[in-house]
């Protein structure tokens, strides 16, 4: 590839990324979204979260999906959820679901 081709491609790239995330800036207040829609939307930073880190817990690198007792990631993924539902506190939540992975991990 030609250093042209790059910097072109680069160009491109920020031009339409400025070109599609504007326009929300300039046109949102014109907008009016369905009140339905604007709950439905309501869950996607959620339903986007759980994407993300489903797989991570779930998936052991080569073997495909573990769901089991010995697969410390998604134990110290419940853990923390349920650290989460008992307390209400964010920091918490990730400090004791990393301390818990660490021993689950150094344990089996």
């Amino acid at each position: 590839m030609s250093d042209w081709y790059v910097w072109g491609a680069i160009v491109l790239m920020t031009v339409s990324t400025l070109i599609t995330r504007s326009g929300f800036f300039l046109f949102g207040h014109a907008v009016k979204l369905p009140p339905r829609l604007k709950h439905a939307l309501s869950y996607a930073p959620a339903a986007a979260m759980a994407a993300i880190v489903i797989p991570d817990l779930v998936v052991v690198a080569g073997t495909g999906a573990d769901i089991s007792l010995a697969n410390p990631k998604l134990l110290a993924g419940i853990g923390g959820a349920l650290f989460f539902a008992a307390t209400r506190h964010l920091l918490g939540t990730i400090v004791a679901g990393m301390t818990l992975f660490t021993v689950l991990r150094l344990v089996l």
